[in-house]
């Protein structure tokens, strides 16, 4: 655990040293004809119109698999993707991708209820692993998932493609390196409408939470890359409903406020009724901001001495060729199961605040 900012710093180096590269730029020292192949297991929106167009994209790692309880997508994705019939599993016959040398890794893009289990399966049948955030839906199933994966001798990344986009390496630099002096004051929320009312997300027993479990934690994250070190407490809010039979089952919004050891506060809100997506520290000599900050394009970052100005890459790609490169070279990734922890056990002293109406709860 990082529980220092000379930890987080040397963690944030590494991640500058190796991710800043994008994914068009290719990787030094790991040959070209190398590449890890990969099965997406759920072929839901993300899979469909993120993971798969960006894997087109990749140097080091490309779909070979797919695993989906919907026998309907698959024609479109044999056709597509040229997917071997061999490699195409469902829920029942997951089990068997242990038998097949053609996939090395298996990206868990189902329901938060179940990255546990798909997990834990994949790391018996011999695969790395990455899996969407939030890695679990509590911190006991997110420790299973990172033991199952030990024993295994296989490798778990979380699925935090901003740790590999130029702008938030930037924030992380700024705040590294005290560009502006020590950060005192980061304000981070992302905020969505949401939709369909009858989609998983609003049903706890498959999302575990509401919008703090699906984009709250990419504020969570924010916050913690920008200070630069792991809060020590929490206090937590959650607001009445304005539409309580569409979000009866899952938060509505809600806000937080972590305490971290050096005095510095971050101020976060996230929600499923408006748009927000900002990620702002202030400093003792100056700020600096990313508008758009969680989006899978179009950020537009600031500081108070000029714009930062970076091209835009594709996310998702950059994050998989990331993860493909440390199991290349047999090396931890830069967003590994424990950093998806550290989340879980916010996300948790964040639900026990609101529990406790409120009052400041220890992060653990």
């Amino acid at each position: 655990m990082m529980h220092s900012r000379r930890d987080f710093l040397q963690y944030s180096a590494l991640i500058g040293a190796s991710a800043i590269t994008a994914p068009l730029a290719g990787f030094a020292g790991i040959s070209q004809q190398k590449k890890l192949g990969v099965a997406l297991v759920g072929l839901g929106g993300y899979a469909t119109r993120q993971l798969a167009p960006a894997l087109q994209q990749t140097q080091h790692i490309e779909l070979r698999g797919i695993v989906t309880g919907t026998p309907s997508k698959i024609p479109q994705w044999v056709e597509k993707y040229r997917i071997p019939e061999k490699n195409i599993y469902n829920y029942e016959t997951f089990d068997r991708i242990a038998d097949n040398k053609d996939i090395d890794v298996v990206y868990i893009v189902l329901p938060n209820s179940m990255h546990a289990e798909y997990t834990i399966r994949a790391a018996k049948a011999g695969k790395h692993v990455i899996c969407e955030k939030p890695m679990a839906v509590n911190v006991r199933e997110g420790q299973a998932m990172i033991d199952a994966c030990k024993k295994a001798g296989r490798q778990l990344a979380i699925g935090y493609r901003l740790h590999y986009d130029p702008f938030h390496l930037e924030m992380m630099r700024l705040s590294r390196e005290k560009t502006f002096g020590e950060v005192k004051l980061v304000e981070a929320s992302d905020g969505f409408r949401a939709g369909d009312p009858n989609q998983w997300r609003l049903k706890r027993a498959l999302s575990g939470g509401g919008p703090l479990m699906d984009v709250g934690i990419y504020a969570i994250q924010g916050a913690r890359y920008t200070v630069g070190m792991e809060p020590a407490w929490v206090s937590a809010q959650e607001f009445p409903k304005t539409d309580p039979q569409k979000f009866r089952d899952v938060e509505e919004s809600l806000s937080w406020q972590l305490h971290f050891p050096n005095g510095a506060i971050a101020n976060s809100f996230s929600t499923y009724i408006t748009n927000v997506n900002r990620l702002y520290a202030a400093a003792e000599k100056g700020w600096f901001e990313i508008n758009n900050a969680f989006g899978y394009a179009g950020q537009q970052g600031r500081t108070s001495a000029g714009p930062m100005t970076f091209t835009h890459i594709n996310q998702q790609a950059a994050h998989m060729d990331g993860v493909a490169k440390a199991i290349l070279e047999n090396r931890p990734n830069n967003v590994p199961g424990e950093e998806g922890l550290r989340d879980m056990k916010v996300i948790e002293a964040i639900y026990a605040s609101i529990a406790a109406g409120g009052k400041q709860v220890k992060i653990s």
